[in-house]
């Protein structure tokens, strides 16, 4: 199988500050864990091939030793693969081989920020297999989507001040797959996306695939950056520009009003697409966030991505693109590279859902407040060090460390079984070390047994690192 090499500068910057000289780990081995977080975290993809121990060793600053002996523990777990002249090979260890945790060590998944299915979903899914039957005798494709279900997503548009039809909706197998497909159509190879910087790791990762450049816009401490996304558009010229305001992946914050107006407007006056992800748009606490962004500007080209997966359930993989009639039409001939449409069962499911919707939706979001509200006193019990901001919807919390400490501590939790999401993950070029996203999902005592787990580890690792000025995220 083919595959591509990784550059040495590129794999530094995605290392990040993965050294700390105070530790009494050797640095070989520190080497070894921030590498596995990498491959883990999909970062490193599988069969990509590694820069050779010479060229790595120069690049890192370090002894050929310390480097080869990294890769060579690597490839003892089965993370590597070695030829001679062909260097190292990303792979994943066989399940049989991975060395089992102790069980004080349960695995557990801190780098998801997502809700286990609720009573509701089983209601859905017995509703859809009693509705199927009346489908049965047609072939079940369907690019454009089920009619009832478009039309029900047009409704909740219009519903939230964006009056919209159901030629203006196309049901896809996910807000990613969503917007893979937006990019296949409006984009090509080196083009620039414009992205909030940080933002969702999957956005970026579909950038890339489709051989496209993001170009992040950093975000301030709070609320967006107008002026600098009105700089970057000006200087990049971008195909399109993504966006995240309800309840952004992964700070929480949510866009104001006077934001939206102003983002539309820019766009417009640009000529530039806005793809808006709305996927945690109804996540939220106190209240509902503004309208729509496409119902400032009706000169502004946005694209809207819609879900079902945060607000349901993940396990549905429905999702669905809101855009004009014309852009819908070019889409779904754009869809034919790809497939022939989304499955019908859980369009069905999905329907029922939002029909009612408000049956559950108030009871899911009160238990997220909860949830939010005792991750929030955890946090500033057991971490004190750490900072963030109240989180108004959403899933979790953007924390800012008091040190580039990220990638170290996702490494030394790997080790016992802990899977934490570092601030690179949502960054370019290794940005963000300083932070992690810490979901408030999980039900309270999970999460608090793992925050006791990570709390040794923490205080080992922060206990000799100086104090380092907070900046702006």
């Amino acid at each position: 199988m083919s595959s591509r090499r990784f550059g040495s500068q590129s794999l530094v910057r995605l290392l990040g500050h993965w050294q700390q000289t105070s530790s009494r780990t050797p640095l070989w081995r520190q080497l070894a864990d921030a590498l596995r977080l990498l491959i883990l975290d999909g970062r490193l993809a599988l069969h990509t091939r590694l820069p050779g121990e010479r060229e790595l060793a120069t690049a890192l600053d370090v002894s050929r030793t310390t480097v080869s002996s990294a890769l060579a523990h690597l490839r003892e777990e089965g993370y590597l693969e070695s030829r001679h002249g062909s260097g190292s090979r990303v792979i994943l260890p066989d399940a049989r081989a991975v060395p089992t945790l102790s069980a004080a060590s349960v695995a557990l998944d801190l780098s998801t920020a997502a809700l286990n299915a609720g009573p509701e979903i089983h209601q859905a899914y017995t509703h859809a297999l009693t509705a199927i039957t009346q489908h049965l005798s047609l072939t079940g494709y369907d690019q454009l989507g089920l009619p009832a279900l478009r039309e029900a997503i047009a409704a909740r548009y219009t519903a939230r001040g964006l009056p919209t039809r159901a030629d203006e909706v196309m049901v896809v197998n996910g807000a990613v797959s969503g917007f893979a497909l937006v990019l296949r159509m409006m984009a090509g190879p080196g083009d620039r996306v414009v992205v909030d910087h940080p933002t969702y790791p999957l956005a970026i990762a579909a950038i890339q695939g489709a051989q496209c450049r993001p170009v992040g816009v950093s975000l301030p401490e709070t609320g967006w950056d107008t002026d600098g996304f009105a700089a970057t558009l000006a200087q990049t010229a971008p195909r399109l520009a993504y966006l995240m305001p309800d309840f952004h992946n992964p700070t929480g914050r949510c866009m104001d009003i006077a934001t939206r107006q102003a983002i539309a407007d820019i766009a417009a006056q640009t000529r530039t697409a806005l793809v808006v992800d709305e996927t945690m748009v109804d996540l939220w606490f106190d209240s509902p966030p503004p309208p729509p962004l496409a119902s400032f500007n009706p000169q502004a080209s946005v694209i809207t991505l819609g879900s079902a997966g945060k607000s349901f359930w993940g396990g549905l993989r429905l999702g669905w693109i809101r855009a004009s009639s014309r852009t819908i039409a070019t889409l779904a001939q754009t869809r034919d590279t790809l497939d022939l449409g989304s499955p019908l069962l859980e369009q069905l499911a999905t329907l029922w859902l939002i029909d009612n919707s408000e049956r559950f939706l108030p009871a899911r979001r009160k238990m997220l407040a909860e949830r939010r509200d005792r991750c929030s006193d955890l946090l500033r019990e057991h971490f004190p060090e750490w900072t963030f901001h109240e989180a108004e919807g959403g899933l979790s919390y953007w924390i800012e460390l008091p040190g580039m400490l990220a990638t170290q501590l996702a490494a030394r939790a790997e080790i016992i079984g802990i899977n934490l999401g570092t601030g690179t993950r949502f960054g370019l070029s290794g940005a963000f070390d300083r932070f992690l996203r810490m979901p408030f999902s999980l039900e309270p005592a999970e999460l608090e047994a793992a925050l006791l787990r990570i709390k040794p580890l923490w205080l080992a690792l922060n206990s000799n690192t100086p104090a380092v000025k907070r900046s702006l995220v």
